[in-house]
C-alpha cells in the first residue's frame, strides 16, 4: 500500500479512485483530487485544517462536489485515474 505522502502526491496530479472504510463501518468508493485544476478557490483553507490530522487527507469529492476524508489505514485500495 502507498504512504499517505505517496497518495498526496498522486491527488495532487489528477484525480484518483480510493475504496476506503469508514468510521462507521462502511465501505465507501470515492473519485477525488487535490489538483488545484479541480479545487474550488474559496475551499481552500478548509482543507487545510482538515489535514491537522495525521493520518488522514482531506480530499475534494469530484462527484459530491466537497470536500471529504480518508484515513490511510483504512484504505484498500488507491489507484490514479486521470489528470
Amino acid at each position: 500500500m502507498k504512504t499517505k505522502e505517496e497518495m498526496i502526491e498522486e491527488l495532487k496530479e489528477g484525480i484518483c479512485r480510493v475504496v476506503f472504510t469508514k468510521q462507521n463501518g462502511e465501505e465507501r468508493d470515492m473519485s477525488c483530487t487535490l489538483s488545484k485544476v479541480y479545487l474550488p478557490e474559496a475551499k481552500e483553507s478548509t482543507r487545510k485544517k482538515a489535514e491537522i490530522k495525521t493520518d488522514a487527507i482531506s480530499v475534494y469529492d469530484v462527484n459530491a462536489e466537497g470536500w471529504r476524508s480518508f484515513n490511510v489505514c483504512n484504505v484498500k485500495t488507491f489507484e490514479f485515474v486521470s489528470v
